[in-house]
């Protein structure tokens, strides 16, 4: 398997402030109130630091405010050297990131929040007894973005991609009890097996997807032993719908056989509460929303140049659930089941399809209008070029409350034109 150098994926400017770093200021059994299982938070990425819906809730299932502690990894962004801003107030790096978060989660009542210093530039740190107390003293923990495969290469070791002891220690609090957040490639690397580890929408649909790592960002790339195997419930994609990814990820999920994707949209997250329990539960919070596809019966319709139908995608916002273990999406209640307006359909064609949002607004085009049996567009890349048509599946119903829609059993067709 190709695993090449690491490329240096950024994750946004972060403010500078003074590092501090205490290794065990609270007793090693420290442990969230709650013990029915551990908790995850995954956020689809540009997570804006006053969504006080997201952080507000990784602090109440880390223990609630004056009683949560926050460990902070930031092993995905580059290291200081590599960042021509590490002495400024525009640093992007795994330091400065770190005390960037530390310092956000202390804003919203944290009784202290430290960040784990596991980064390319400490590469025995993940064996560190020191840093296994450290997050051994922990009641929850984040995870920065920039690029997932970062994360790997810090916490795991060899092609088994073993835990090294901290990735363990954190196996074990989740396991007791903790919650595990993170954003971009921190909610990436919580996947279970065929991570995605990069590529762009329309060389993925015309290539496919191959195993490995490449400095080629173009790949559809992913990893067959996955991330840290946190989420298993189906494949993950963040940055969803304002990058278009529904297709890259169909394409991922069929050619590794793969029946669900989650795609998470920025600054929106999905809550899995009781993980490792039968009490496991699906929640959205934020502002966007979390697709969810089903590819069960879908249909490859060409392998030559590459098409599919039949992928069939519910798009759930803020309060929403879904029951893994029956395929079922839950709509919040108090949101208003849609009633589609008379007329003609007046949906423009797209065309530039799998970008910013493109496909959701065909979806929504099916919500608001009776007289549309199908939506359609097409890629911006003309090499080739493919369209991708939405229509309405048995059960199809849209749901608003506010300026805010869900929608259940739309139905995704791709093909080259």
């Amino acid at each position: 398997m190709p695993l090449n150098r690491l490329l240096t994926l950024g994750v946004g400017a972060c403010t500078a402030v003074a590092l501090s770093v205490p290794l065990a200021a609270a007793p090693a059994s420290a442990q969230p109130s709650h013990s029915r299982g551990g908790s995850l938070v995954l956020v689809g990425g540009a997570l804006a630091d006053d969504n006080a819906a997201v952080y507000g809730d990784i602090v109440r299932l880390a223990g609630g405010h004056g009683k949560a502690r926050i460990g902070i990894f930031t092993a995905a962004a580059p290291v200081p050297s590599e960042d021509p801003d590490a002495d400024t107030p525009d640093c992007n790096n795994s330091v400065c990131n770190g005390d960037y978060y530390a310092k956000l989660f202390r804003t919203y009542g944290v009784a202290d929040a430290q960040w784990i210093p596991i980064d390319l530039d400490r590469p025995g740190a993940a064996e560190d007894p020191a840093v296994v107390r450290q997050i051994n003293s922990m009641t929850g923990f984040f995870f920065g973005g920039g690029d997932q495969y970062r994360y790997v290469t810090t916490m795991t070791r060899g092609s088994a991609q073993r835990d090294t002891p901290a990735l363990a220690a954190v196996r074990r609090k989740l396991r007791a009890g903790a919650v595990v957040a993170g954003t971009s490639a921190g909610a990436q690397i919580m996947a279970g097996r065929d991570m995605i580890t990069g590529g762009s929408t329309e060389p993925g649909l015309r290539d496919g997807a191959r195993p490995g790592y490449f400095d080629d960002a173009g790949i559809l790339a992913y990893l067959p032993k996955g991330g840290f195997g946190f989420f298993t419930d189906g494949l993950v994609d963040t940055h969803f719908s304002r990058r278009g990814r529904e297709a890259r990820s169909i394409r991922l999920a069929s050619d590794t056989r793969h029946d669900r994707v989650f795609g998470l949209d920025e600054n929106t997250a999905l809550e899995v509460t009781g993980v490792g329990s039968r009490h496991r539960s699906l929640r959205v919070l934020g502002q966007r929303g979390v697709s969810v596809l089903d590819l069960r019966r879908a249909r490859v319709t060409d392998t030559a140049v590459w098409g599919i139908e039949g992928v069939r995608w519910s798009r759930l916002t803020d309060g929403d659930r879904y029951r893994a273990d029956r395929w079922q999406p839950v709509i919040a209640s108090g949101k208003q089941r849609v009633a589609p307006a008379a007329g003609p359909c007046t949906v423009p064609a797209s065309d530039d399809v799998f970008y910013d949002y493109a496909l959701v607004g065909l979806a929504e085009g099916l919500v608001d209008q009776a007289g549309c049996a199908s939506t359609s567009g097409t890629s911006y890349e003309k090499d080739p070029q493919f369209a991708a048509e939405v229509t309405r599946d048995r059960g199809f119903a849209g749901y608003r409350a506010g300026s805010t829609t869900s929608f259940v059993a739309a139905v995704i067709g791709i093909r080259p034109v």
